[in-house]
């Protein structure tokens, strides 16, 4: 038993939430409304999602159906939310409470949005799941495409002007920070346009990934970098456009956060 499952981990935020009630009432009906007021972490996050999410063309106590109807109908939702509550939690140093991902972190909030508009794009309901996309791109200010495949343990720090485009795919256990565009290249459709994440790679601050293109495992984009084809797994590439400099230090980037480039190759 792990802080990703599901059970423990809902205990684990509601006994955070009984304390940060008690210890600021400014915040005490906020935190009873959000957490405290509901059986479960499908029920928590369906309610807070769908407040996030509320328009006058459709409002949250629809969306709430909604979002609970997708973490009924697919487990992997909630396994997937709780592993990237863990990821904010254990990778984040500004991160001491579990709760503070559910409660005020934007890219973790969009990646829920996401997971429940790629539920509805595969059950034939897109112009609902475009509308979580439209939502997620205005309130949290990241866009992704119902279509992409991104796993679970996935980490979007600060998360402002992330792009994610429709043919991307993204395994476990992948940190990006702000500003990173997974984005497309050509017209054709009914093809991989978007890259390939593999487990463990780290895209650091306004990395831009073009085309259909391969990460490595375990490889680290520096800051700034446009990538324009494959990196091999466990190597490190920046530039414009990115070039291989070096290696990690460690074998998933993505779960130490170092963003700096001191592993550089000696080329004398």
């Amino acid at each position: 038993m792990t802080m990703t499952d599901p059970a423990i981990l809902w205990q684990t935020l509601r006994e955070e939430a009984q304390a940060v009630a008690a210890q600021e009432p400014v915040l005490a009906s906020y935190i009873h409304s959000v957490i405290l007021h509901h059986h479960s972490l499908a029920e928590a996050m369906s309610f807070h999602l769908a407040n996030l999410l509320d328009s006058s063309t459709a409002p949250a106590l629809l969306l709430r159906e909604v979002c609970l109807d997708a973490l009924r109908a697919d487990p992997q939702i909630l396994q997937r939310l709780c592993r990237d509550i863990v990821a904010s939690y254990e990778r984040d140093a500004a991160c001491d409470h579990y709760l503070m991902p559910v409660l005020y972190f934007k890219g973790f909030h969009a990646l829920q949005a996401y997971r429940v508009a790629h539920w509805l794009w595969g059950e034939g309901r897109r112009m609902l799941a475009l509308h979580f996309q439209n939502r997620m791109s205005e309130v949290f200010a990241v866009d992704i495409h119902p279509a992409a495949e991104i796993g679970g343990g996935i980490m979007i720090d600060h998360a402002t002007g992330v792009v994610i485009g429709e043919t991307t795919v993204i395994e476990d256990d992948v940190s990006m920070l702000h500003e990173v565009t997974l984005g497309g290249s050509g017209t054709a459709r009914g093809c991989r346009r978007h890259p390939l994440i593999r487990r463990g790679v780290l895209l650091s601050t306004g990395a831009k990934v073009l085309g259909p293109v391969e990460i490595g495992e375990g490889a680290k984009i520096g800051g700034g970098s446009v990538v324009l084809a494959d990196v091999p797994a466990h190597s490190t590439a920046a530039g414009v456009p990115a070039r291989v400099i070096g290696r990690p230090a460690g074998e998933q980037p993505a779960l130490d956060m170092d963003h700096k480039l001191g592993d550089i190759a000696d080329e004398s």
